[in-house]
């Protein structure tokens, strides 16, 4: 089982490590940051976020409830409270620990906060097409593609397709 717990400057280190080279760190972070991934990224990706009452994104670490470490790290944003919307981005799961079910529990968990407790109705995410074992684990949460924007990213001389999915509170509910 895992638990999400704020991002915090303490953890800035954790997930520098994990951010990979160049190629890895646009796959799982978007345009959002630049190679290397440094602490004063961090902190101004961190700046305005996890105050309930007042931010529009969620920063969290993930946690394995057993053994107190931290296995991933994702984020809820782009939350439009009038149009009852959010987006999870940011989703990366430490090396030792892919392929052991972690995803999907954080898939969970990030639905479930927004939909019980941001009370929104519709979530989204990117990713890109060749990403072919994210794709099977947000499928397995019950989101659905919505599109495909072609060459949505350039790294280096080639374009990458960014699958648009989501997935709505009525669909999440069943």
């Amino acid at each position: 089982m895992i638990t999400f717990q704020y991002f915090e400057p303490e953890d800035f280190d954790q997930l520098i490590e994990w951010s990979g080279d160049e190629a890895f760190l646009l796959q799982w972070a978007g345009p959002q940051f630049q190679y290397p991934l440094s602490r004063e990224q961090l902190s101004d990706y961190l700046h305005g976020a996890n105050d309930k009452n007042t931010s529009n994104k969620f920063i969290y670490k993930v946690m394995d409830e057993s053994t107190q470490e931290i296995v991933g790290h994702i984020a809820l944003g782009g939350i439009d409270r009038y149009n009852r919307s959010g987006r999870i981005g940011k989703v990366l799961l430490g090396k030792p620990y892919q392929g052991k079910g972690y995803g999907k529990q954080m898939i969970d968990e990030a639905l479930r906060i927004g939909f019980e407790e941001e009370k929104l109705h519709r979530i989204s995410l990117g990713v890109f097409d060749f990403n072919v074992s994210a794709i099977r684990c947000y499928e397995k949460a019950g989101f659905v593609q919505e599109g495909l924007i072609r060459d949505a990213r350039r790294y280096e001389d080639t374009f990458w397709n960014l699958m648009e999915m989501s997935i709505l509170e009525n669909e999440w509910k069943k």
